[in-house]
């Protein structure tokens, strides 16, 4: 009742509750969380460069190989029924692809046993296949690296933020909190690296064995066009 009577009395100022003024919190870049990781995220970020440079090398590499002329089979199937093993021959040197090389392996050894044709056509092959793999045991690897290296960055973060807390005097929620979010960076920065490897390992596997069962197809036709009778 008080209140009110004040509050009706002409010329009397209003009653006002004071306020805590509040700052509005500063938002964090790309660029501020990743300084903030510390010194790991110098390796972490060596290996996200390397492995988006080591996926594209690779499918460039496997695209380039799976692409050929729909009709190259249909061509060297004409050559050799017609007898024109020279026409072959040149087609598949003509041809930059693993399958190319693999039947003109196979046009080379004719006149040998089927078996030991067979025998050539598939060592070209794994040749093939062994270029295609290269430096997807590198991108196996960084997908492990590197979420082992954020957990490792996280560690030493944690270590050093309890090593200040333990020269302080006061302990502060402030310091606590900081020290902790700069090192979950470099989890969070690993884990990214480690998802981005995962998941173009095995994209480039798939794109492998799609290449592999093309080839394995083909030899099949060609030691099938062999065996057909003159």
């Amino acid at each position: 009742m008080l209140l009110q009577t004040l509050l009706q009395i002409p010329g009397a100022s209003p009653v006002t509750t004071p306020t805590t003024p509040t700052t509005p919190a500063e938002s964090l870049s790309l660029i501020d969380l990743t300084l903030a990781g510390g010194p790991v995220m110098i390796p972490i970020g060596i290996l996200f460069i390397l492995v988006i440079f080591l996926y594209f090398e690779r499918y460039l590499t496997i695209r380039k190989a799976a692409k050929g002329d729909p009709k190259f089979m249909l061509n060297i199937r004409d050559y050799i029924s017609g007898g024109n093993l020279d026409a072959a021959k040149m087609l598949c040197k003509n041809t930059d692809t693993p399958i190319a090389r693999m039947i003109e392996k196979g046009i080379m050894r004719l006149g040998s046993p089927l078996k030991n044709i067979e025998v050539a056509v598939e060592n070209v092959g794994k040749l093939e296949l062994y270029k295609m793999e290269k430096n997807l045991a590198a991108i196996a690897m960084i997908s492990g690296v590197g979420p082992m290296l954020g957990f490792l960055g996280t560690v030493t973060g944690m270590i050093q933020a309890f090593y200040i807390m333990s020269q302080s005097d006061q302990i502060s929620p402030k310091v606590l909190s900081g020290g902790i979010y700069e090192a979950m960076v470099t989890t969070v920065a690993g884990l990214i690296v480690g998802i981005i490897a995962n998941v173009a390992y095995n994209s480039l596997i798939a794109l492998v064995e799609k290449m592999i069962y093309k080839m394995e197809a083909t030899t099949v036709e060609f030691v099938d066009l062999l065996q057909e009778p003159a």
